[in-house]
């Protein structure tokens, strides 16, 4: 019988309610004393709608960098994880599992992009998994970034994977149903997978079995202090690499990494496509031009990119790229697919899904095993409950137009600011389509 959206799916032994679950985004919540209520005004609206499954986006394992975005979550404090026994007792009482994707930066670190931030944290590092490609020291070479790295040794490397295995511990005993392990958008799981980056002699480079072995040793690590928890993780493929870009990971790198992931004992996967680059091909759509003129965020544009006429060829490279990588309905569905004729696990699908009807039809195909979105969460925070229980094709009321998301690198929440969005979800209000 072919699956629906309510139908249950459980991953190593936890079963979850339906197939609907809210992928990964930046909550921006910080490690403040507010923490804890901002990640539970994000995540728990969620869970109260019904949805099966609720991924707390990119927490980060060290304790210092890292970090991708301003305010980003750090999980190094056993005393404040502890303190996350709230927000997962909030999803639980919904009915709803949580996971906590955990993540490290690497050279996607702030250090690297953030001017402010480089300017006050001067002898911050960035965690490199090999020396800098030519193309990234040109870029340095010329100003548009500035890179100072430290290229892990093979104990460091071993050390980083022991951060990942304690935060997971520590996040299992606050109450996390599982760990979803950052393993693409450009971090350092990926880059470890990369050819474009890694370009290790030890054990950890080389083949891509060899740039895998990261990603083994993680689980291995996970397991050791988290114990036997359903595990996932994102499965990158540089699909949208730039032409000149010959090292880079092809589909057939993804589907063979989601197969030997499969037999080293994670528990589901989900393939991305994006560049080497943090680009739009990671949050495809419009130009997001309401966000670039806002007198609201001006400033912290200056801070974060060094000054106006920075930030505005920022703002110029985000228009073309928008041009290069629009909207597209479902664009991993065709790796999804392929990965999943090749395992026997779940395989989670996100990426440009915004209505029941498309989600019906990837479960009815066999493109996968749960379907995800994140972006209209931003929008609609009880979205489930318009999506869940209906044969009729509901859509998400987000537009694509990444608003939400330019304002961010500021270091702002993580909120819809499109009008004709907003007044379409106050109607939605209005007509009690989310009690």
């Amino acid at each position: 019988m072919a699956e629906r959206l309510e139908t249950p799916l459980t991953v190593n032994g936890l079963e979850l309610s339906n197939r609907l679950y809210r992928a990964p985004l930046l909550e921006c919540a910080g490690n403040g004393s507010d923490a804890v209520e901002t990640l539970v005004a994000h995540l728990e609206p969620a869970a109260a709608s019904g949805v099966g499954l609720v991924c707390q986006g990119a927490t980060i394992v060290t304790e210092t960098g890292g970090c991708a975005a301003p305010n980003m979550t750090r999980v190094h404090d056993p005393a404040f994880v502890g303190e996350l026994e709230r927000l997962t007792g909030a999803v639980h009482d919904h009915g709803s599992a949580i996971v906590m994707q955990l993540e490290h930066g690497g050279l996607r670190s702030m250090e690297t992009w953030h001017a402010g931030y480089r300017s006050a944290h001067p002898g911050l590092e960035q965690l490199a998994v090999s020396p800098l490609p030519g193309l990234l020291r040109a870029l340095d070479a010329v100003g548009f970034l500035d890179y100072d790295v430290h290229v892990l040794s093979t104990d460091e490397v071993y050390d980083l994977a022991a951060d990942f295995g304690r935060a997971a511990g520590r996040a299992v005993e606050a109450g996390y149903d599982g760990i979803h392990v950052a393993g693409a958008n450009m971090g350092i799981v990926q880059q470890f997978l990369s050819p474009f980056y890694n370009r290790r002699t030890d054990e950890f480079g080389g083949s891509l079995a060899a740039r895998t072995r990261f990603l083994e040793l993680l689980h291995d690590e996970i397991r050791e202090r988290a114990g036997d928890v359903p595990l996932l993780t994102k499965v990158p493929a540089e699909t949208a690499a730039p032409s000149f870009v010959r090292r880079h990971l092809t589909l057939a790198d993804g589907v063979w990494i989601a197969r030997r992931l499969e037999t080293v004992g994670y528990d589901a996967v989900v393939p991305v496509q994006g560049s080497v680059f943090w680009d739009m091909s990671l949050v495809r759509g419009a130009y997001p031009s309401a966000a670039w003129t806002s007198d609201r965020y001006r400033d912290g544009y200056a801070e974060a990119f060094g000054g106006r006429l920075r930030a505005r060829v920022v703002s110029v490279l985000n228009w073309l790229q928008s041009r290069q990588y629009p909207y597209e309905p479902g664009w991993n569905e065709a790796f999804c697919r392929r990965v999943r004729r090749e395992v026997s696990i779940p395989v989670f699908c996100e990426g440009g899904v915004r209505s029941r009807e498309q989600m019906e039809r990837l479960l009815r195909s066999g493109a996968c095993d749960a379907v995800g979105m994140g972006r209209p969460f931003y929008a609609e925070p009880r979205l489930p409950a318009r999506l869940l229980g209906t044969d009729g094709d509901v859509a998400a009321v987000c537009a694509s137009c990444n608003n939400c998301a330019v304002p961010q690198v500021t270091g702002a929440p993580g909120v819809c600011r499109t009008p004709s969005v907003l007044r379409r979800r106050g109607e939605f209000e209005r007509d009690g389509a989310y009690e």
